[in-house]
């Protein structure tokens, strides 16, 4: 009778250790792994047009080398410093839930990395997936590094589109021959406009249509009846571009890691900071003809820029019955808007929402707590005495948010506001509004002189946000990337002219506005955004074109934290950075 108790107990505890087992195995399935990565910044010569050029790099890569992770993983990078510049690097577009300290801008949530010392960057990926990409984010670091993220989604989970044959990250960039520490430095010191690119290029390489620059071409080989999955990122410093492969049709599903209703374009355009997921679907027979993808700007303000086209070549396998060796296809060219198309970039911004289905829901705040006004654009600073200056009327370019040009401090914000030690270093008079009202698309003001100083937005934890964003016409009317760290945005509204704040409102899309990190505000016109400030912790909000950045075109929202554990942001890692 006891040997039979005994023997059914066991035969229970068996089967509660294999169901704990399945548990655990399926759990483990759905839950993410930790992926480590070594990035060694270290100086590398690349030649380029000809001209050999010494480049900070991570690993002797430029591009970067790829970090892929799926959904739910935690990414642990150790990145040593090896050179004579501070560095940081951002994981741009990544929510960084309750890891601030990991997010990269240089004096906002880090001191930066000097040489010889190293810092690990710990963070999940929670709730995201698609495309992203990581760059420096000091000084004009991140014209050479950078590379992309590619995170997939959790094991058995499928895209919400056709499965793709094969992926392939596509990077835009900006080459100068010269070196760009010194041009923007030598810009900061005149007062002037820094000096433009010399190339776009695509992973790295310029492409033909540029002198001494045929073997520094991109190539993708593709078969026939395929569909490609194209990530692509715009890494370039200064510009937005437009993008196209001749003859073939794009299916836009995913921007900034979101996916989209998907819609089919021969062009894309994409703004610094932004990132698309395009499908590509190739001809069903070799077509006997290459194909030229092309990538020229978007630009609207009056300033000089690099208008030039870089290219890559899209090639068919040559089919296995083909016995010719030297068969030379003819070269098709794509078609691209002219480089200030502002009717093309609206109408392709409007195309692009959200799923807004039952598994990929867009939460829109529907309620707002708190509204926000900024301008945003160019100023200008008075001429140090006994100095001539390069900007208009002997003065030096500026930028502002309303008419705040943001001066970094000398130590992180992070941490000042972490151990509440803010004074003398940050101030929490962050304007809601413009200081002074005016027409601000038309006849801009006599005074054009911005006003200086590091002050931040505070707000509560759980925070609804609405922000409009209006272009201003001093100096003059221009686009602006803004990109806002550690959270996703909807965008749902925009126009051109002056923000109506009676009438603009009704028109707005509360259903399934695009959800994203970085948005154009429109030249001569305003973009309204809303997100939850759900992230506690110091969060930077800047002009992604680096020029724009450097002249102050930047801002910070420092969000409190929560009551609960899970909503407080933990204390800082043992090696974070000092200053």
């Amino acid at each position: 009778m006891e040997f039979s108790f005994l023997k059914t107990y066991n035969l229970f505890l068996l089967a509660l250790f294999f169901l704990v087992l399945v548990d655990t195995l399926t759990l483990a399935k759905h839950e993410g792994i930790t992926r480590h990565y070594k990035f060694n910044i270290q100086m590398q010569n690349v030649t380029r047009l000809c001209q050999t050029k010494n480049i900070v790099t991570v690993n002797g890569k430029f591009p970067g080398p790829r970090i892929i992770a799926r959904e739910g993983d935690r990414l642990v990078i150790k990145v040593v410093n090896n050179v004579q510049h501070n560095v940081t690097i951002h994981w741009h577009g990544v929510r960084q839930l309750r890891s601030g300290w990991a997010d990269g801008p240089a004096y906002i949530t880090q001191c930066p990395i000097q040489r010889g010392q190293s810092y690990v960057y710990n963070f999940t990926i929670i709730g995201q997936r698609g495309t992203l990409f990581w760059h420096a984010h000091i000084s004009w670091l991140r014209v050479t590094l950078y590379g992309p993220i590619v995170i997939l989604p959790k094991k058995g989970v499928a895209y919400p589109f056709p499965q793709p044959f094969k992926e392939v990250p596509i990077l835009f960039g900006e080459w100068w021959k010269a070196d760009t520490e010194k041009i923007i430095n030598q810009a900061l010191q005149t007062g002037g406009p820094p000096n433009i690119s010399d190339a776009y290029t695509i992973n790295g390489l310029p492409g033909l249509l540029y002198n001494c620059s045929a073997k520094d071409t991109f190539k993708l080989k593709v078969k026939p009846g395929k569909t490609y999955l194209l990530r692509v990122v715009n890494a370039a410093l200064n510009d937005e571009l437009f993008f196209s492969i001749a003859n073939h049709n794009l299916t836009v599903v995913e921007v900034d890691a979101v996916y989209v209703k998907p819609f089919n374009t021969n062009i894309i355009l994409i703004t610094p900071g932004q990132t698309t997921n395009i499908l590509l679907k190739t001809k069903h027979f070799h077509p006997n003809a290459t194909f030229l993808m092309s990538a020229r700007p978007y630009a609207t303000g009056p300033a000089s820029f690099d208008n030039s086209t870089t290219t890559g070549i899209l090639e068919y396998h040559k089919p296995s019955n083909n016995t010719k060796k030297s068969n030379i296809f003819p070269l098709l060219k794509p078609k691209l808007p002219i480089f200030n198309d502002t009717t093309f970039a609206t109408s392709f911004v409007k195309k692009i929402r959200s799923l807004a289905n039952a598994k990929f829901p867009a939460n829109v705040p529907k309620k707002v707590d708190k509204q926000f006004f900024f301008t945003v654009g160019l100023g200008l600073n008075p001429c140090p005495k006994n100095q001539t200056c390069q900007g208009p009327n002997n003065t030096k370019l500026a930028a502002s948010v309303n008419n705040v040009s943001f001066v970094q401090p000398n130590v992180a914000l992070l941490q000042s506001h972490y151990f509440n030690q803010s004074k003398g270093v940050y101030t929490t008079d962050f304007p809601v509004n413009p200081p002074f009202k005016f027409n601000y698309t038309g006849n801009p003001p006599n005074n054009s002189f911005v006003t200086s100083g590091t002050k931040v937005v505070m707000l509560p934890f759980n925070t609804s946000v609405e922000l409009v964003m209006q272009d201003t016409s001093i100096i003059s009317a221009e686009s602006h990337p803004l990109h806002l760290h550690g959270f996703n945005f909807f965008v749902v509204g925009q126009g051109f002219g002056n923000y109506n704040s009676s009438n603009d409102p009704a028109n707005f899309n509360l259903v399934d506005p695009a959800e994203r990190n970085t948005v154009g505000v429109p030249s001569g016109g305003w973009v309204a955004i809303r997100f939850l400030a759900d992230n506690p912790g110091v969060w930077f909000m800047h002009c992604h074109l680096e020029v724009h950045t450097s002249w102050g075109l930047k801002m910070v929202w420092m969000v409190n934290d929560g009551k609960s554990p899970k909503q407080k942001l933990p204390p800082p890692p043992a090696d974070l950075p000092k200053c």
